[in-house]
């Protein structure tokens, strides 16, 4: 059963103007990185979310460097909209999407320790439920590649706007290449809209980030575009864990 919180009464419209005069060299920079990842990397992966900057990523991939894996997790929590684009987007492309799902005696055991919402009681709470539902099924999904891509952009968030290019990551212990890095919202919807890309029509209702429904709700005017996704913690500590805090001398530019 899909347990999802109330949303705000008057959400904002998160798309950014339709205004990006830098996106042609953004698109080729951002293909010529997926595929100098692949030269330099063989076997590389790519994690969509189904958010809009999967829907630029995977466009990419797909009709510019196919060589490049694609799947997704399914945390079994997520509203409809999310699987229902899965099967839009396989049927523009015509290609398959791998779907990962959690351990069920894990998400058992989480359930009958902590409860079916669980996660809002504490940061330990809700960092064990995003281990068990994404990080663990993400780490079984890329075993075996040496490079993983990422949709992480600098003005999301304080965390990401530390981001590089090209970064050793040592929890995966393969290298996580983030093209996106330099693309503003405008930018992102811009292509969006160029391409008439198939996304996630809650972004129209003022989500700019899509994860889990107790766990995620729209944005108000001013705010950035991580702060709908666990709303009652710390800014600083919302992260389901896929991407793992920066550490000193761990990277490299591509």
């Amino acid at each position: 059963m899909q347990i999802v919180t109330a949303r705000a009464a008057t959400p904002a419209v998160v798309i950014a103007p339709a205004v990006a005069p830098e996106l042609p060299a953004r698109v080729a920079g951002s293909i010529a990185q997926l595929r100098e990842a692949v030269r330099q990397f063989g076997r590389v992966v790519y994690a969509t979310s189904l958010g809009a900057e999967s829907a630029v990523l995977t466009d990419l991939i797909f009709r510019h460097v196919p060589q490049i894996d694609v799947f997704t997790v399914d945390t079994e929590r997520l509203p409809e909209s999310p699987l229902e684009l899965l099967e839009r987007v396989e049927h523009r492309y015509q290609r398959k999407i791998r779907v990962v799902f959690p351990e069920a005696q894990h998400v058992q055991n989480y359930v009958a320790d902590y409860g079916i919402n669980g996660f809002y009681n504490g940061l330990a709470q809700r960092q064990s439920c995003c281990q068990i539902r994404k990080v663990e099924p993400f780490q079984r999904a890329i075993f075996g590649y040496n490079a993983w891509i990422s949709g992480v952009r600098h003005e999301q968030s304080a965390e990401r706007s530390e981001a590089k290019a090209l970064e050793w990551d040592a929890r995966y212990r393969l290298q996580k290449v983030n093209p996106l890095l330099d693309w503003s919202l405008a930018a992102i919807w811009n292509y969006i809209r160029q391409e008439k890309l198939p996304y996630n029509p809650l972004h129209d209702a003022g989500y700019p980030s899509i994860g889990c429904a107790p766990c995620t709700r729209a944005v108000q005017p001013g705010q950035d575009s991580r702060a709908g996704r666990w709303w009652w913690e710390d800014p600083a500590e919302r992260e389901c864990g896929l991407q793992p805090r920066q550490l000193p001398g761990s990277i490299s530019d591509l």
